[in-house]
């Protein structure tokens, strides 16, 4: 198991290598964040192994979970589904990304247990660029007045924007939807809102991260390509 698991992380750090230069990019550019989700320490540990430090959980409770048994090997782990308000503070306690800001709610939650730690928060504004009624994430439109909503808050630091694609068999569908993204961070940019950093692009998963990184991806999510497909 260790020894596949090792050899997947190669595969998918030599195809982000191509796609990275496909696209004219430094592959350094771009982080693989191995999602740990149902995944055991055992596996975890196979990961951090074959040289990953970025680790990604769905659910705070499974991240609570697993971080302690692997604490002593510092890895870094984000936080990629949705948070509810009332695990903030759980969440705080490991994860040092949020990949899922996506409403004014959380926002506020963020603020006061980033307060209340003394330490400012790091989080990725989640964009439904597919406009999908099952997926999280700000409208487009909503974006620029809640990253303004955002940049008045001293304990909330934006560092990107998050998306996820429709699922589908093939990565190209997935490209209209990452270039937007892509896009929105630019003209985002642009607006040069004090306070607010962007040079995060999370986007990308196993069925689609190559493409991901070809239209900008800076972390890409994957857990399948590595883990094998989950029991």
């Amino acid at each position: 198991m260790v020894s596949k698991i090792m050899e997947n992380v190669s595969l998918v750090l030599e195809r982000i290598r191509r796609a990275a230069e496909r696209a004219a990019r430094d592959p350094a550019g771009v982080r693989l964040v191995a999602v740990t989700k149902t995944r055991t320490v055992e596996e975890i540990e196979a990961v951090l192994a074959a040289g990953i430090r970025d680790l990604g959980e769905n659910r705070v409770q499974e991240l609570r979970s697993k971080a302690p048994f692997l604490q002593d090997r510092q890895p870094t782990w984000h936080l990629i589904g949705t948070l509810q308000t009332n695990k903030v503070k759980q969440a705080l306690e490991w994860a040092e990304l949020i990949h899922s800001l996506d409403r004014s709610a959380l926002l506020s939650e963020l603020v006061k247990q980033a307060e209340r730690r003394g330490r400012p928060v790091d989080a990725l504004v989640q964009v439904n660029v597919s406009g999908e009624a099952s997926k999280h994430g700000l409208p487009p439109g909503d974006l620029e007045p809640f990253l303004r909503q955002v940049a008045q808050q001293r304990w909330v630091r934006v560092r990107g924007l998050m998306t996820m694609a429709p699922l589908s068999d093939n990565p190209e569908d997935a490209r209209p939807h990452f270039r937007r993204l892509r896009q929105l961070r630019d003209q985002m940019q642009a607006l040069g809102i004090e306070g607010v950093s962007l040079e995060h692009l999370s986007m990308g998963m196993s069925g689609d991260y190559e493409v991901a990184v070809e239209e900008g991806a800076t972390l890409v999510r994957v857990g399948t390509a590595i883990f094998g497909p989950r029991d």
